[in-house]
């Protein structure tokens, strides 16, 4: 990947003609997530300021993306969601992300068990966001296929059931790459992200499971865990040669990509 590539610039397509539900009462915050996810790619943006509003409106529309606050006046974010789960509608099953300043780690067990895909606190940055935004969309899409299908790039092939990463040799040999449950998990959520961009955030959350809250070193955490899986993988696939390696690149400051290595499938 060349270093003036803008990997956020690849979610374009993933957004192009897609349209969000937001339900924000704060009118700057409302105005500068719609500009965000217009300039982005969105086709369109409706915002709403009360549930009620919201509600009826995802009832009846079909949306891709919920992005839904839990502070509104009358009926907030999460009651909204919670009816509109529960009572149906052309937009019932559409992902939605919770974007709160609730972000006790109870809040965040309520609003997941109440409907919600994923939960962020406010403030958030606009890349946390709209990588968070993009892995709803990835997952609605997977959601489609067989369960347990197996991801690919390039040589590579992830088989989600057996838990193996195989890399496919010339001749018709493949080899199974030896990794551990968390770095297997690492290189699942970067492959399925087929080559966007995943933050450490994102990372966190969905494979160090075992931890209850966001510690303040975390990043150092998976830099050095990040670090050692790109050792590995480099010693296990030599045959990819010095220019690909690593595997797994930076994208901006907080976000990572496992390389897009379609051009040597076959």
């Amino acid at each position: 990947m060349a270093h003036g590539d803008d990997p956020f610039a690849r979610l374009g397509p993933v957004f192009a003609g897609r349209r969000a539900l937001l339900l924000e009462d704060d009118p700057a915050l409302s105005d500068h997530v719609a500009e965000r996810l217009n300039a982005a790619g969105f086709e369109a943006v409706d915002r709403f300021e009360a549930g009620e509003t919201a509600l009826e409106a995802a009832a009846r529309s079909p949306y891709d993306v919920l992005i839904l606050d839990r502070l509104t006046a009358g009926m907030d974010g999460l009651e909204m969601l919670k009816r509109l789960r529960a009572g149906g509608g052309t937009s019932a099953d559409a992902p939605a992300l919770m974007l709160t300043a609730l972000g006790g780690e109870r809040q965040k067990v309520e609003g997941l068990l109440g409907g919600a895909d994923d939960y962020l606190a406010k403030p958030v940055g606009d890349e946390e966001l709209l990588a968070r935004i993009a892995a709803q969309l990835r997952r609605a899409a997977r959601a489609a296929r067989p369960a347990g299908a197996e991801l690919v790039n390039g040589p590579f092939r992830l088989s989600p059931g057996a838990r193996t990463l195989r890399l496919d040799l010339e001749g018709g040999d493949s080899r199974v790459i030896d990794l551990s449950p968390l770095e297997f998990a690492i290189v699942g959520e970067l492959m399925a992200a087929r080559g966007q961009p995943v933050t450490k955030t994102m990372l966190w959350d969905r494979c160090w499971v075992e931890w209850k809250f966001l510690p303040d070193n975390f990043v150092n955490v998976i830099d050095a865990r990040i670090s050692a899986l790109r050792r590995r993988l480099k010693e296990q696939a030599p045959e990819l040669g010095e220019d690909l390696h690593p595997l797994i690149v930076s994208a901006r400051s907080q976000s990572l990509i496992f390389r897009d290595l379609s051009a040597l499938a076959g």
